[in-house]
């Protein structure tokens, strides 16, 4: 899945276009290295989001097309 749809989906970002202009100014990390929207995400990796100050470290555990609001969570896990 992309990086954008699953930031998307599993609600770490709210929006899709607002993912992409993440992605696009360099504040999104997966495995340690910069990443576009259209990079692929499995189960196992690591994305990282920096917020302004604040930083958000996450590890993938499912990737799914579309999940409801309270399961959103499952997807990954706080590290």
């Amino acid at each position: 899945m992309r990086l954008d749809k699953f930031l998307k989906v599993s609600r770490l970002i709210k929006r899709r276009t607002v993912a992409n202009e993440a992605c696009d100014a360099g504040r999104v990390l997966v495995n340690d290295k910069v990443a576009k929207a259209s990079v692929n995400v499995k189960a196992g990796d690591t994305i990282e989001i920096q917020f302004g100050t604040k930083s958000v470290k996450v590890e993938v555990l499912s990737v799914q097309e579309t999940v409801r609001k309270e399961e959103a969570q499952e997807m990954y896990r706080y590290l």
